[in-house]
């Protein structure tokens, strides 16, 4: 997708849903002052231009049972890169997977219920996917931000 730029207006918009995605298109309009109607055109404009993907709802981990969060920090055998990115996508514990730059060459984020499902998870799964030669495991204390606003970080 190209570059957009966009308007005042989308961008409070989009700051508004990221509050609060459930807002009613009658609230949000009220909140920058237009009516609804044009309110919901531009937040249809804003999902068909693929600015907004989706909505969903934000779980709290501890009260699921997934008391550990783990960055799993993966090498890649270079010939082996798309069959590792097939079996990462399928894998039910694998939270999220970025390929990054740097001394490894993917980093994992894993949600477990204790360290020794993590453990099992490391050692039967993890470590048996296609190509992987090494892994380095940080597991996060507490998390001191999450989900900052996209809207903030906008030129």
């Amino acid at each position: 997708m190209k570059k957009q730029i966009l308007d005042k207006n989308s961008v409070k918009i989009i700051n508004a849903l990221e509050k609060d995605g459930r807002m009613s298109f009658s609230n949000l309009g009220e909140a920058l002052g237009i009516s609804k109607t044009p309110c919901w055109n531009k937040v249809q404009q804003l999902q068909s231009a693929g600015v907004i993907e989706g909505y969903s709802a934000q779980l709290n981990t501890k009260a699921l049972g997934l008391s550990i969060r783990a960055l799993v920090h993966v090498v890649v055998d270079f010939e082996h890169y798309q069959a590792f990115e097939k079996a990462i996508i399928e894998h039910a514990s694998v939270r999220s997977c970025h390929a990054v730059t740097g001394d490894s060459d993917y980093v994992l984020e894993i949600l477990a219920c204790d360290i020794e499902a993590f453990d099992e998870l490391l050692r039967a799964q993890l470590s048996r996917l296609p190509g992987v030669q090494r892994f380095n495991t940080s597991i996060s204390t507490r998390m001191v931000k999450n989900n900052g606003p996209y809207s903030d970080m906008l030129p």
